[in-house]
């Protein structure tokens, strides 16, 4: 996940932290206070962890990542303070919705209620127990937030300011874009390629118990390019990063194991070496090897959304009926097959942030126009077949308020908006105790001077 520091939405070291109870956090790092706001500590742990996860996930800070993340977590104090000395109220029953309701997408995630208690180690009353005031802090700190911003809005005169104030050579070309729905399906993998895979990857773990290397091995046979080039090394990740099976393996893993068990995931077989542990992070070498589909089963995945498409044209059942239906994508079946372009959290994709074999099919289509079914590859990199509808398709153009008037509104209101929080905390901060350690004051803040005096 990128950060974008103190952007006006939910604040992002909670959501970093969404599921992920502070019984979990950092347990083995040296543990110190290195900020107080008020009279709530900031932990060097959970500095070092935050960074350790974020850096494993390709973020790339712009300056110093702990000064970012020390910055997110004065806010997120200074917020919970005025919160409570406000006296903004989160009911018991309103916590345990929300808590209900994201164990319940993890739930949906793992696949039952076991598997979430085997990922955590701890039954369903434990783990609510752990997330408990977590998440009413959460709450609590989203309150203030939106109470202080709740009251800006923009006027079209407004708009039209902002984007008059922009230099006509500033003005950016906005690329074709397009809304989508999609019908997804995922050809099936037969029980003969399973065990093809499985004694594969058996006869490499003989191979490491009898002393090859385990990085070689990875790096020649592993399925996973993101890390086999690395010899299989995955850097540092928390349980969340990882599927319960490989997570239960690899946290139970100690410096003296050559080589794990085997594990079937829905990526496929692995096999794990521990590297190091770090509080709730951990990093293994794993190597990978993934069942392909036959021809056979491909094409049977290919009629069965072609008789779809066909069934769509003969209005014998709606794009969005049929998506609820048949789609195998969690991610749209339930909003009828719209596609979230999860870049931007918006609907619309440009050209150059589609796969490029749906931007084939879809380029040459007119509105309400399904596409022809392709094979492709999910985020995930497994093999798929879909096809599309395309919704609304807007040319390449210069920018202008005509065509693009909701994205300088979101802009211009982003920007008052950050305003008035840079004048929140400002204020707050004459007459709140705030005391940072030395090794941090050297930190160049973006939206506060943290350090002011009293």
């Amino acid at each position: 996940m990128k950060i974008k520091c103190m952007r006006i939405r939910k604040i992002v070291v909670l959501l970093i932290l969404a599921l992920i109870p502070a019984s979990f956090m950092a347990q083995d790092v040296i543990d110190q206070v290195i900020a107080v706001v008020g009279d709530e500590p900031i932990l060097e742990s959970e500095i070092e962890t935050q960074a350790l996860q974020m850096q494993s996930q390709g973020y790339i800070s712009q300056g110093d990542i702990n000064c970012e993340l020390l910055e997110e977590m004065l806010f997120q104090k200074l917020l919970l303070k005025q919160a409570k000395q406000d006296s903004i109220e989160v009911t018991s029953a309103e916590v345990d919705n929300e808590l209900n309701r994201r164990l319940g997408v993890f739930i949906r995630r793992l696949g039952s209620e076991q598997k979430l208690e085997e990922y955590y180690q701890k039954s369903i009353p434990e783990i609510k127990a752990d997330f408990r005031d977590m998440i009413k802090e959460q709450m609590l700190t989203q309150r203030m937030q939106q109470q202080i911003t709740s009251d800006v809005s923009m006027t079209p005169a407004e708009v039209r300011e902002y984007f008059n104030n922009i230099s006509e050579d500033s003005l950016p070309v906005i690329p074709t874009s397009y809304t989508l729905k999609q019908i997804v399906i995922y050809p099936k993998v037969s029980e003969e390629e399973k065990q093809r895979c499985r004694k594969k990857i058996s006869e490499m773990r003989e191979r490491i118990l009898n002393g090859e290397s385990f990085s070689t091995l990875a790096v020649l046979y592993s399925d996973d390019p993101g890390s086999a080039a690395k010899g299989g090394e995955l850097g540092f990740v928390s349980r969340t990063d990882l599927v319960p099976e490989f997570a239960s393996t690899a946290f139970a893993m100690e410096p003296d194991d050559t080589v794990s068990r085997i594990i079937e995931t829905e990526f496929g077989f692995h096999i794990l070496k521990l590297i190091e542990k770090k509080g709730n992070l951990v990093n293994v070498r794993h190597i990978l090897v993934t069942p392909r589909t036959g021809v056979e089963e491909q094409q049977e995945t290919r009629e069965l959304l072609q008789d779809i498409r066909a069934k769509i044209i003969s209005d014998s059942i709606s794009f969005e009926s049929a998506a609820e239906k048949y789609s195998e994508d969690e991610n749209t079946a339930s909003s009828g097959g719209t596609m979230m372009n999860m870049q931007t959290g918006k609907t619309t994709f440009a050209a150059n942030e589609l796969d490029p074999l749906a931007r084939d099919v879809i380029e040459n289509l007119e509105a309400g126009e399904l596409s022809k079914v392709i094979k492709t590859r999910d985020e995930r990199g497994k093999p798929v077949l879909k096809f599309f509808k395309l919704q609304k398709k807007v040319p390449q153009h210069k920018a202008n308020l005509k065509d693009d008037y909701q994205r300088y509104q979101e802009e211009a209101l982003e920007k008052k908006k950050q305003k008035i929080i840079n004048d929140w905390i400002t204020r707050q901060l004459k007459s709140t105790y705030v005391k940072i350690d030395p090794s941090y004051q050297g930190c160049d803040f973006k939206y506060a001077d943290w350090n002011m005096p009293k």
